[in-house]
């Protein structure tokens, strides 16, 4: 399927998915939006795929924001519903995706791009990048997610000093706050995030989506982790694949893992 917005290649089991639009710094408009989500969507029912990577096209930016002109009239109804709309088809539909996926952050994550990186359940940003959330200085907050999982990631304090501030951090300091995972050169990201799935691929597919379950039910309102995580541990004994990773263990060779 051809996306006016995304370039997508498949190759090793890991799906990447770019996001094209360099001369508007891949800025993050309704089309791009309604490409990502019709795009993630069948990437997860591939079979053929085992992890996504979502990166920008360029150097100079992951996703620099959303595309301003299109609610710079909007009401408070109208507003209301474009962040609805945004956190239902593609944030939270990333965030609870039984296949893992990784932000390869190259370059600016500002805004919905930077909530963009968020849902994503990690991150890895190349040298150059900077991150922030600058909406308070449009009179807005962030609308798609990032006022809930920035202080998750970086903790309360800091969350509120940078929607407050609206203020850019660096890469390295991203990494310190815990907001990115790894730091590289941008020549090297794209390897290196990809170097990451490939050890995820080698664990057991059922397993990776029920650990993925599991962890983001500690941050849900009304769920019990803990409870998440014992019914998730048990359905695994039910699966192909546990019966082949112990089976594998015992006789001390590596485990082929079809994701049954």
């Amino acid at each position: 399927m051809n996306y006016e917005n995304l370039l997508i290649s498949i190759e090793d089991k890991i799906a990447t998915v770019t996001i094209n639009r360099p001369t508007k710094l891949n800025a993050l408009n309704k089309a791009t939006i309604s490409d990502l989500s019709k795009a993630i969507k069948l990437l997860g029912k591939n079979d053929d795929v085992r992890v996504i990577v979502i990166t920008g096209s360029g150097e100079k930016a992951f996703v620099a924001g959303a595309d301003i002109s299109e609610f710079a009239n909007y009401t408070i109804i109208e507003g209301a519903q474009l962040a609805a709309e945004g956190q239902e088809t593609l944030f939270d539909y990333i965030e609870n995706l039984k296949k893992p996926v990784i932000a390869a952050v190259n370059g600016f994550a500002l805004g919905g791009g930077l909530e963009l990186s968020m849902a994503c359940h990690f991150r890895v940003a190349s040298d150059n990048a900077k991150m922030g959330l600058p909406e308070v200085t449009l009179g807005l907050i962030p609308g798609y997610g990032g006022t809930q999982r920035l202080p998750q990631l970086v903790g309360k304090g800091r969350a509120m000093e940078m929607i407050m501030t609206a203020a850019m951090i660096s890469a390295e300091e991203a990494k310190q706050y815990g907001l990115v995972n790894h730091v590289v050169p941008q020549a090297e990201l794209l390897d290196f995030t990809k170097g990451i799935a490939q050890k995820i691929i080698k664990n057991a597919p059922f397993a990776i989506s029920k650990a993925i379950k599991a962890i983001n039910a500690n941050y849900k309102d009304g769920k019990d982790g803990f409870e998440t995580e014992i019914k998730s541990f048990g359905k695994c004994f039910g699966t192909q694949d546990f019966k082949e990773g112990t089976t594998a263990f015992l006789e001390k060779r590596k485990a082929e893992f079809t994701g049954k």
